[in-house]
């Protein structure tokens, strides 16, 4: 059964982060609250946890999970971008954008496009995530919180843990996040490419 904290969307409870963090750290799938609407998380590279997610949602071996970082200043370990595309990025984060980015060695196998070697990459603009981020000191591998047949994620925390606590270790209730989600901006190409428009103003990448 998965543990359920109520963490205040604005000045989360250092106590509570921590303990979220440490359920991680020892391979536990969590549900967080981002800017956009829940996720599932766990700690990169995971592969048991990551191979949960993968079940759970019953996603194929092409899907292109996401990792949610503190800041652009992880990026360089995990993507790689040129400076046009770095100014880009760092005038649209945080916030609710995804961004497609070919991936460096240093990306898990089981985390990247297996045939583009593509990962995705964003910057929540929550504070719980960020605290959640900034406790356990690297990104988290990510994946929408979308069930198999439902069009929307998840996004009531109750119902979540009412849903799946069998099947997770630690649902954090923080508030109300939203059902939509991020806008996807592919930048593997030689121009900026949205994939899917979400919450995020895409407006400076269709000029």
């Amino acid at each position: 059964m998965s543990q359920f904290f109520q963490i205040h969307p604005e000045n989360p409870q250092a106590r509570l982060v921590k303990q979220a963090a440490d359920i991680i750290r020892e391979g536990g799938l969590a549900v967080i609250p981002t800017d956009c609407a829940y996720a599932l998380a766990c700690r990169l590279g995971d592969k048991a946890a990551t191979e949960r997610v993968t079940r759970l949602r019953q996603l194929g071996s092409k899907h292109n999970f996401t990792l949610l970082c503190r800041d652009l200043s992880e990026l360089s370990t995990f993507a790689k971008v040129d400076n046009t595309e770095y100014r880009l990025l760092k005038s649209h984060t945080p916030g609710a954008f995804t961004f497609i980015l070919p991936a460096t060695r240093d990306v898990p196998r089981l985390l990247m496009h297996p045939k583009k070697r593509t990962i995705g990459i964003r910057v929540p603009d929550n504070a719980i995530a960020m605290a959640l981020l900034e406790e356990i000191g690297e990104p988290l591998m990510t994946s929408s919180l979308i069930m198999p047949g439902d069009e929307l994620p998840l996004s009531d925390p109750y119902d979540i843990r009412a849903t799946l606590e069998h099947q997770l270790d630690v649902v954090i209730d923080g508030g109300f996040c939203g059902f939509e989600a991020t806008t996807v901006v592919d930048m593997t190409g030689d121009v900026p490419e949205i994939a899917r428009q979400g919450v995020g103003d895409a407006s400076a990448f269709a000029e």
